[in-house]
């Protein structure tokens, strides 16, 4: 699959340099980077390394993001899992990562584990389909109500942080997401979900901001920052991620 010219270099930088800081047997693209919803400069670089063996030092792979951040400016949201080979089966572990900026431990999730399958993109090494095992419908299903539960109804309780355009973007994206999902098993992408919302009862005012933001120009987006237009939309988008959420899990 062709990416934008700049997504390919910080790519095959990447891909380049880690042989040098861990035992490398593949890397796999999840995200909108493999279902096909990518905006450069706007999506998050989804990235998954499959090692031989441990990670090691973490400095190395520190160091290695740090200096593709200071190459490309794309790099700041290259997010990466790294994964041992003989730890693929076990969805319950946590693994070292680099996102944000920052390196911590998180586990794989069931819904990046099905992204991986639909796209089965692997710009290193094997394709996810010849070392990942499948992960069901129960599974997926389970642990997206899993995380409704646990996340996103606690944070629809935390008014002050809906004040933000990446709470409000994947709150709406997330729940109407699951909707479908606990529905037929479908794991649908970013860009339907945004289209499925009205449907399912979404602000059309936040719905139209989101969708200015994620696929409109740059000045359109600049042009919703207004004080309270971001309150009045935050609350908007609460409530309705709080009374979805309610619904999916009733």
């Amino acid at each position: 699959m062709p990416y934008h010219e700049a997504v390919q270099r910080l790519l095959d930088g990447f891909v380049a340099s880690l042989p040098s800081v861990v035992p490398l047997r593949a890397v796999w693209l999840h995200g909108s980077l493999a279902l096909g919803d990518f905006q450069v400069g706007r999506s998050d670089l989804d990235v998954i390394a499959v090692l031989d063996g441990p990670v090691g030092a973490a400095e190395g792979l520190k160091a290695l993001h740090r200096s593709l951040e200071a190459a490309h400016p794309l790099a700041v949201g290259l997010h990466c899992s790294y994964l041992r080979v003989d730890q693929l089966a076990d969805a319950s572990l946590r693994h070292p990562t680099w996102a944000h900026r920052e390196y911590f431990d998180r586990p794989v999730t069931a819904v990046t584990r099905r992204e991986l399958a639909l796209g089965d993109l692997s710009i290193y090494g094997p394709a996810p389909s010849s070392l990942l095992p499948a992960t069901t419908d129960a599974e997926l299903a389970a642990f997206i109500r899993r995380d409704l539960e646990t996340f996103w109804r606690p944070a629809a309780t935390k008014w002050t942080r809906w004040r933000r355009d990446i709470w409000v973007d994947l709150g709406l994206i997330t729940v109407a997401r699951a909707a479908v999902t606990l529905t037929d098993g479908t794991l649908i992408t970013k860009r339907e979900a945004l289209e499925l919302l009205p449907s399912l009862g979404a602000p059309a005012a936040v719905v139209n901001d989101i969708h200015h933001r994620r696929y409109g120009s740059a000045t359109m987006a600049r042009a919703r920052r207004n004080p309270v237009s971001r309150l009045r939309r935050g609350l908007l988008a609460r409530r309705y991620v709080r009374s979805t959420i309610d619904e999916l899990l009733a």
